[in-house]
């Protein structure tokens, strides 16, 4: 697993979890919408991937959030879905935060996957580019496990 700040991203890793994301959310979901938001290179930002010899198999971002951390942008790519890689990527993203309150929107069809891991609901359902989503909270005195 690698775990790199955003400022210490090279163009080649920039390139790859980009080129990820824009294949799941944009191509895979037909969901054109623009990518590129600013918060990748931020000091603030940190993204966790899991690779293999054809690259980045599944990658997450955690972005700065008022009374936390915020995990967003959590994608497998297409040939290794179901073999486990989100469980694994996000269970170590959230052993990597620790006791803290960890906040994500998900797509509302991943609910249960999410409450698996310790989420619950923290508003109401919305509308991001014409996708059901769910705003989740995970406390912060949550035992983290390695």
């Amino acid at each position: 697993m690698q775990i790199v700040a955003g400022p210490d991203l090279t163009a080649s890793q920039l390139y790859e979890l980009l080129t990820l994301r824009v294949d799941v959310f944009v191509v895979e979901q037909n969901c054109p919408y623009q990518e590129t938001d600013g918060q990748d290179l931020l000091s603030s930002t940190e993204h966790l991937w899991f690779s293999d010899s054809i690259g980045i198999t599944a990658a997450l971002r955690i972005l700065a959030h008022p009374a936390g951390r915020k995990i967003g942008r959590v994608a497998t790519r297409g040939d290794r879905r179901g073999s486990g890689l989100a469980s694994q990527l996000m269970d170590a993203a959230l052993i990597h935060l620790g006791p803290v309150e960890v906040y994500l929107d998900a797509q509302t069809h991943l609910r249960s996957f999410y409450e698996r891991l310790g989420f619950a609901l923290d508003g109401d359902e919305f509308s991001e580019d014409d996708i059901p989503h769910l705003p989740m909270k995970r406390v912060a005195n949550m035992k983290v496990s390695p």
